[in-house]
């Protein structure tokens, strides 16, 4: 069971967090900034095009593809776009200096049979010395693709960008000082752990690509105002908020000791529900289970009706604290988008005062506010076996707000519950 107190001592947090994750999503709003910035440098800004392509293509791996997913979620029907994944892996060569390699120095991706000077590839890269991702700028090059890449500078992809002819937009890496960098040894040196707030870096560059050549409708300053959100984010989930003032604190304390089921209603909450679960397996080693209502209700009605959902009360007055171990039960957590709730917060009364600074709020469960029936039936689900079920929703208009509200608030979460559990 986790000791929550531990939430509430800074300097241990700071002492376990040995990568420094907090500080890198203190830094996701400036990371934001910078990478619009350097866009426009590298010829973002001048982009004529001439209509939109067919499809958009966005391939790497990790939060690269996170960021696909969610440009298809804030696309809606504005476009075609598809998420290339790696396809295959080799045992990837060691450099000269012997050092071992990455493991996604092997991997290896393939464009669709069907894609052709129609289409537009983008792809994304934290390192940059994948040798699968310039094989396959390669491949969309022979085919008359469109290109676009973003990888650090220098980088053998960026190298490479230059000789396909494609746009290059530089990868905003990390600004932690250099006695900031993790001292801890990988557990696994070849499967690195990613930095927690990469995604921007590669979404940034993404959005504003995709506002340029009208796949999004975006408004022209909703990418500098997530920024602002990010940093108002960082500013209440800051490591020396108390965990009752503190959201992501909260949050963590809530999933301790439990089996999560993240579920989300609508596109936007969904792709923040998929990267939760991501954030939760790399953050705090904890498997979670994701998907979007309605049919999330018919995928996971088993777990309600085993072992896990039978009500069992992990506070049990009576239970042998020394020789029974802590029971793992279930915590549904739902995620909502809903713009236009009364008073601009979730769960507010009507006539309040709309208080969106905020961010995502978690929603009592008297709420009398409207729900779709897959909401209404999730809730019944849960009450029935007897099964937590917490609900944050946010009700920003903009649905990219929306997302970036929920993914600051389960970012921090995710790197919270992982601190504490290590120091438990």
């Amino acid at each position: 069971m986790l000791d929550d107190t531990l939430l509430d001592d800074p300097a241990a947090l700071q002492r376990a967090d040995r990568d420094r994750a907090l500080l890198a999503l203190a830094g996701a709003g400036a990371r934001v900034r910078t990478a619009l910035r350097l866009a426009d440098a590298a010829g973002l800004d001048r982009l004529r095009p001439d209509g939109r392509p067919r499809a958009v293509l966005v391939a790497g791996h990790g939060s690269a593809l996170t960021a696909g997913e969610i440009l298809t979620a804030l696309a809606g029907h504005g476009g075609l776009i598809t998420t290339l994944p790696p396809t295959e892996a080799a045992a990837p060569r060691a450099d000269r200096a012997g050092a071992p390699p990455a493991f996604t120095a092997g991997l290896g991706w393939q464009l669709p049979g069907w894609a052709g000077p129609l289409d537009l590839l983008v792809v994304s890269s934290a390192d940059g010395g994948e040798p699968g991702l310039v094989s396959l700028a390669e491949q969309a090059y022979a085919r008359g693709c469109a290109i676009v890449v973003t990888a650090p500078a220098g980088s053998p992809l960026a190298e490479a960008a230059l000789q396909v002819r494609a746009l290059p937009l530089p990868y905003v890496s990390s600004a932690l000082p250099e006695d900031e960098a993790p001292a801890r040894p990988a557990a696994e040196p070849d499967l690195p752990a990613e930095d927690p707030a990469a995604l921007w870096s590669h979404l940034t560059p993404l959005l504003a690509l995709a506002q340029k050549i009208g796949i999004t409708q975006l408004p022209y300053d909703a990418l500098p105002a997530v920024a602002d959100l990010l940093d108002a984010t960082a500013v209440r989930c800051r490591p020396d908020a108390a965990a009752y003032t503190n959201p992501a604190k909260g949050l963590a304390a809530r999933l301790a000791g439990t089996v999560p089921l993240l579920w989300a209603e609508g596109p936007i909450a969904g792709a923040v529900a998929t990267r939760f679960a991501a954030q939760l397996a790399e953050r705090a080693g904890r498997p979670a289970l994701a998907g979007p209502l309605p049919q999330v209700l018919t995928a996971h009605r088993g777990m309600f009706t085993g072992q896990l959902g039978a009500g069992a009360d992990p506070d049990d007055f009576f239970r042998d604290r020394v020789d029974e171990p802590d029971p793992l039960h279930l915590q549904v957590l739902l995620l909502r988008h809903v713009p236009g709730a009364p008073g601009g917060r979730p769960g507010a009364r009507p006539g309040g005062a709309a208080d969106e600074a905020d961010g995502p709020a978690e929603v009592p469960e008297d709420d009398a506010g409207p729900r779709s029936f897959g909401v209404t039936r999730a809730h019944r689900l849960a009450g029935a076996h007897d099964v937590r079920l917490t609900e944050y929703a946010t009700a920003r208009p903009d649905p990219l707000h929306a997302l970036a509200d929920l993914v600051a608030l389960t970012d921090f979460a995710a790197v919270y519950l992982g601190l504490a559990a290590a120091q438990s």
